[in-house]
């Protein structure tokens, strides 16, 4: 009852004579005097006084590290390319001459970070750095004379109609599966190198377009041979067929698959810039009356067609010039269209026609063609529909023509 007080009032003193008390006890034990007892050391001793318990802190396991999901970002070393031109993610569906006016996210490069040893500008990765100020010098003049003979020895001699034939009905759908589609992007970076891989099991791969590209297939078809071009003396490709949207891509006779380009991947499709707008809000020459006016006027007008969505547009340029000869205003139908697709569309028809964009308003490609319009040459890609019409029609007028005359008569 006496400690009880005495903690309470005072608890240092309490620790004080707890300790007194246990002293005097081991003091008058016998177990030291006879059988030698030594009490164990304090648990406050410390660490280096006491090895053994050293050896049991070192014996204990090491806490795992944190789980961390693996990544296809590390541990890869950076890829060089010699490839000669500028890596794009859309090579027909964007214009070099066109410079944006802004960008909609960082300059994140979309092969990944640190993976690639150009620099990516928001919109390309050139082939040569945009810091340096002139490169003179540095192209040799007799390169592009290099390249045709490198290409005339990838390709060998030139096709026969009858191989040319064969290659053609080989790339068939009854025949083959090996397709490369082209959509509404256009020829993109990735697809150089799907072209490849189905090049080192066929001579030749066939090439489906579909959608915004084949308003210009001319286009399309340049990108794909040049891109090969350019591809220095590892493989030249050449187009031996095309027949609406469907091409066919020959890799040549002494193609050898070992020896193809090194091609980085790109690991997502990069955020498309900010151009400058299409239609503006008065047309060139017109005042703003006079350009609600036509709007209007525009959207009454009777369609000349209706785009089908991931369609073939390789007539729609040759139609529109032929309406030009009749009416200074053009509709498109471009329902159930998306408006990236149908913005891409009026931008090809005012290069390609040429035109004056009016509106895009209810889905509708409104097009003016202008004060002064004056009809462009024909050329053998975007002439006149009527008179490739009339050429059909004589065509197949004098093919039957002969066909009456070599055939027997069957009254006789």
């Amino acid at each position: 009852m006496f400690l009880i007080r005495l903690s309470r009032h005072n608890p240092s003193s309490f620790t004080l004579l707890t300790r007194r008390l246990h002293d005097q006890t081991i003091s008058s034990s016998r177990l030291r005097d006879l059988y030698n007892f030594q009490s164990p050391p304090p648990l406050s001793s410390s660490a280096s006084e006491n090895p053994d318990f050293n050896q049991k802190n070192n014996n204990k396991k090491k806490p795992k590290p944190q789980y961390r999901p693996p990544s296809s970002l590390e541990g890869v070393k950076t890829v060089h390319s010699d490839l000669p031109f500028d890596f794009r993610f859309s090579y027909t569906e964007s214009c070099s001459n066109v410079r944006p006016i802004g960008l909609r996210e960082p300059k994140y490069s979309p092969f990944g970070p640190d993976r690639l040893d150009r620099e990516w500008t928001g919109v390309c990765a050139p082939a040569v750095n945009p810091k340096v100020e002139s490169v003179d010098g540095v192209e040799d003049p007799k390169l592009e004379e290099k390249r045709r003979k490198v290409r005339e020895k990838i390709q060998g001699a030139s096709l026969t109609e009858a191989e040319r034939k064969f290659l053609v009905e080989l790339c068939q759908r009854n025949k083959t599966k090996r397709q490369v589609n082209l959509g509404r992007d256009g020829l993109t970076h990735n697809m150089l190198n799907d072209v490849y891989n189905h090049w080192k099991h066929a001579e030749a791969v066939r090439v489906k377009c579909l959608g915004v590209p084949t308003l210009d297939m001319k286009n399309v078809i340049f990108h794909l041979e040049p891109c090969c071009l350019l591809l220095q003396d590892k493989t030249f490709g050449q187009v031996v067929s095309k027949h609406s949207g469907t091409l066919v891509l020959y890799r040549g006779r002494n193609y050898d698959p070992k020896k193809r380009p090194k091609i980085p991947l790109m690991l997502w499709k990069p955020h498309e810039p900010v151009y400058p707008r299409l239609i503006k809000t008065t047309i060139d020459g017109l005042s703003i009356d006079e350009t609600k006016a036509m709007r209007k006027k525009g959207l009454a007008v009777p369609a000349l067609t209706k785009l089908a969505k991931n369609g073939y547009y390789g007539s729609l340029v040759p139609m529109v010039r032929d309406a030009f000869l009749v009416s200074e205003l053009v509709r498109i139908d471009c329902l159930g269209l998306e408006r990236k697709d149908y913005k891409k569309i009026g931008a090809k028809l005012r290069d390609l026609v040429p035109c004056i964009l009016v509106t895009f308003d209810k889905e509708q490609v409104v097009i003016w063609r202008g004060k002064d319009y004056k009809p462009p040459k024909e050329d053998d890609e975007y002439s006149s529909f009527i008179h490739r019409e009339s050429s059909i029609d004589s065509d197949v007028d004098l093919s039957c023509s002969r066909g009456a005359q070599d055939s027997p008569d069957e009254t006789t």
